[in-house]
């Protein structure tokens, strides 16, 4: 798989609490220069980062981060106010709770207000798969299904464990045609990526793709041919 097509299909991501606006400005960069899917930036930095790149990139923020434990209420508003602000996505974490107790209609309604919040643009519903079972797992892709989102998305990168190879596979096996799939959390090999994306991810969700790329520049230009 050509690199082009694999930065494509990534989310560079940067949402670390210490994220400064340099810092955020430095990955839309990247995110342009790359020609990543999006970049994926805190709230607070939308409406600039936007301003910033206009219609050369998407814009990506998560709402409900990243524990999913917020009203619908205050979901809906973080949505809203992203998208008026400027995302062109939004990436919501589930009430982990809920799903727990097996309230996955409950899911399902909180995942479709968050859906109408967001104005006709992309959702993508973070499950944090590393706290569920199989089961919760499966339920989950039909809530995310029946809820009208776009994308179901394993992990937020901040609970114990990322994105697996099996979590993906069950996904597609799972969700309904329409949704598509995220792995996010710990990619960190261009190989990695490469099977991500041909067990059924058609976004990722990290940094290091394009921190790869640098490298495989700077070994070119050292007189390596950047192959990997």
């Amino acid at each position: 798989m050509e690199l082009q097509e694999i930065l494509s299909k990534c989310d560079h991501t940067l949402l670390a609490q210490t994220a400064t606006w340099a810092e955020i400005k430095a990955i839309c960069d990247d995110g342009m220069k790359y020609r990543t899917a999006s970049v994926c930036i805190p709230a607070s930095f939308v409406k600039q980062a936007k301003e910033y790149v206009g219609e050369k990139l998407p814009i990506c923020t998560v709402i409900g981060f990243p524990n999913g434990y917020d009203t619908t209420a205050a979901k809906c508003f973080m949505a809203s106010d992203a998208v008026d602000n400027g995302a062109d996505e939004v990436d919501m974490v589930i009430n982990i709770g809920w799903a727990k107790e097996g309230k996955f209609d409950a899911v399902r309604d909180e995942i479709a207000a968050v859906k109408a919040a967001c104005k006709g643009k992309l959702l993508k519903v973070i499950i944090e798969t590393c706290l569920l079972t199989d089961e919760e797992k499966i339920a989950l892709c039909k809530a995310v299904s029946d809820s009208g989102a776009d994308y179901i998305k394993t992990s937020t990168g901040f609970s114990k464990a990322g994105a697996t190879f099996a979590d993906v596979a069950l996904f597609a096996q799972h969700v309904a045609p329409h949704v598509k799939i995220k792995a996010a959390g710990g990619i960190s090999s261009l190989e990695d990526a490469e099977k991500f994306i041909q067990l059924g991810a058609s976004r990722l969700g990290t940094s290091r793709i394009v921190k790869l790329a640098k490298a495989m520049e700077a070994g070119k230009e050292a007189g390596n041919d950047g192959s990997y």
